[in-house]
């Protein structure tokens, strides 16, 4: 791929160009696949569509959509065309959705039919000015129209373009929408791509939504740039995931620590190796090192550990490809960027010191859309992203990451992670998630709490759970209540949303 192909738009036209027949989407559920060829007229479709409706270059188009073929194609098709995208999060629903919505300035939401109560609920609580001049399209998420028209890039998109507004989850208050450039983007897709050394002949396994980062970036716009091929199934399913793997044959996988653990749990009903499978790659939240070890004995596959951000266009650390270079217990180097720690006054922090983690890249995002005081806050003056993660460096430069600045449990003064605890209690037989989480105390400040989901048949008494803390990480640790669930909280990645069990 030239460097001189610096958008989206140019990278569509020149899979056109190159490889016309080759597969680039594949769905699972009915097996239709789309071409590069095909996908090229499909944008060319789109943007028909978008003129009719005579919404400009640089206005915002959403969709309310599960994974797809038609997904995809307006996923990438949208800022192909020079509009900005804004996918919508699944999750999301009522005043919360109302507000993206209202926020985000949208001309026209794509929606199909499983989602158009929750979008319409949404739109009864909008101002009628704005909910007045959104336009509504109903489509199915694997019907894919096509054009008779070859795709043209516009030639006035630049690397400086608007092309994705990604709002945040706004566990702590109302999302945050991360502005990211064609540049943005395409400096991700190629670090990806070029991380794990990805080419045409390379194929990727994702069930992660369009509306998340990971989904978006790694899973989609890295194999899109490669060349590659994407089997995209709706939504990720336990009992059929090795079923899509044996029919498609993948050369990876992107997979979150949740479906790790559903995997594992599962797993003597799966077959046990893939000799085309290069590789899994985890992130969105932290893989636990007994998972981590515990799936590449299973099932042969080796693991790649790394993190990502919205604001960062998702990959900011990644472990190196070669397996006798990769730690446990760490998303890795620095990928694409460079980072820092730091101490509460801003300086940098030496190696093993834990501190707020800190970013700058030609990932990072503008700032936060029509929102300066967010985005002054969120940068320094020499341009460096505070995350509001805690971590710290190792001599060999890999970066750990013990938790998020607001999660952190400060009992009797003392800072304890909650991935801590999380692992200690994932040592147990019988825990298949767990998170740790801070409660009010009045001797202590906080105490601790863990909400624990059990294994299917298994139980466990709260006290054993306790007990087995305390013998691994020390009585101080220990939580001294479990809440037994059948699920955790988590955001869109899978990340485990901790603040929502303590006001549970």
């Amino acid at each position: 791929m030239s460097i001189s192909e610096n958008t989206l738009a140019q990278i569509v036209a020149q899979h056109a160009r190159a490889q016309p027949n080759a597969t680039f989407l594949i769905a699972p559920e009915t097996n239709k696949n789309l071409s590069y060829g095909q996908f090229a007229r499909a944008v060319s479709q789109l943007g028909e569509k978008l003129d009719s409706l005579a919404i400009q270059p640089g206005e915002h188009v959403g969709f309310l959509l599960h994974n797809g073929l038609h997904t995809t194609t307006l996923f990438i098709g949208i800022m192909a065309l020079g509009r900005v995208v804004v996918p919508l999060n699944l999750l999301s629903q009522g005043a919360q959705l109302a507000y993206v919505l209202t926020h985000a300035k949208l001309r026209c939401v794509y929606v199909s039919a499983p989602y158009r109560a929750t979008l319409f609920d949404a739109i009864a609580r909008m101002d009628p000015r704005h909910a007045n001049a959104l336009e509504i399209i109903e489509v199915n998420e694997d019907e894919v129209p096509l054009s008779a028209q070859l795709f043209t890039p516009a030639p006035t998109l630049t690397p400086q373009s608007p092309a994705l507004l990604m709002y945040t989850s706004g566990t702590t208050g109302q999302p945050k929408g991360a502005l990211l450039t064609h540049g943005n983007l395409m400096h991700t897709a190629r670090t990806v791509a070029q991380w794990h050394g990805l080419t045409p002949a390379d194929r990727v396994l994702s069930s992660l939504p369009l509306y998340h980062i990971n989904g978006q970036c790694v899973a989609t716009l890295a194999p899109f740039v490669s060349g590659g091929s994407i089997v995209c199934p709706h939504k990720f399913s336990v009992s059929l995931w090795w079923d899509w793997v044996r029919t498609f044959k993948p050369t990876w996988i992107n997979v979150v620590p949740t479906i790790i653990a559903y995997l594992l749990n599962a797993k003597s009903d799966s077959p046990q190796h893939f000799s085309y499978l290069r590789f899994a790659r985890s992130a969105s939240a932290p893989l636990p090192p007994e998972q981590h070890h515990a799936f590449e004995k299973t099932f042969g596959i080796g693991v790649i550990e790394a993190m990502g951000m919205t604001e960062c266009a998702s990959m900011v650390f990644c472990n190196p490809q070669a397996p006798s270079q990769r730690k446990y217990g760490t998303p890795g180097l620095p990928c694409g960027v460079e980072a820092k720690v730091i101490d509460r006054n801003g300086d940098a922090l030496p190696d093993g010191e834990t501190g707020e983690l800190c970013l700058r890249g030609e990932n990072v995002m503008q700032g936060y859309f029509d929102a300066p005081e967010k985005t002054a806050e969120a940068f320094d003056t020499d341009g460096w992203l505070r995350t509001g993660d805690l971590g710290h460096r190792d001599a060999d430069g890999f970066y750990f990451v013990t938790g998020r600045i607001k999660e952190l449990i400060i009992k009797g003064g003392e800072n304890i992670a909650p991935r801590e605890i999380d692992e200690a209690l994932l040592q147990h037989a019988a825990v298949l998630e767990a998170a740790a989480y801070g409660m009010p105390d009045q001797n202590y400040g906080q105490t601790i709490f863990a909400a624990v989901v059990l294994k299917e048949s298994q139980f466990c008494e709260a006290a054993a759970l306790i007990a087995h803390c305390a013998a691994l990480i020390g009585k101080f640790k220990a939580p001294s209540e479990i809440r037994f669930v059948a699920e955790l909280p988590k955001g869109p990645s899978g990340k485990v949303q901790r603040l929502k069990l303590a006001t549970a």
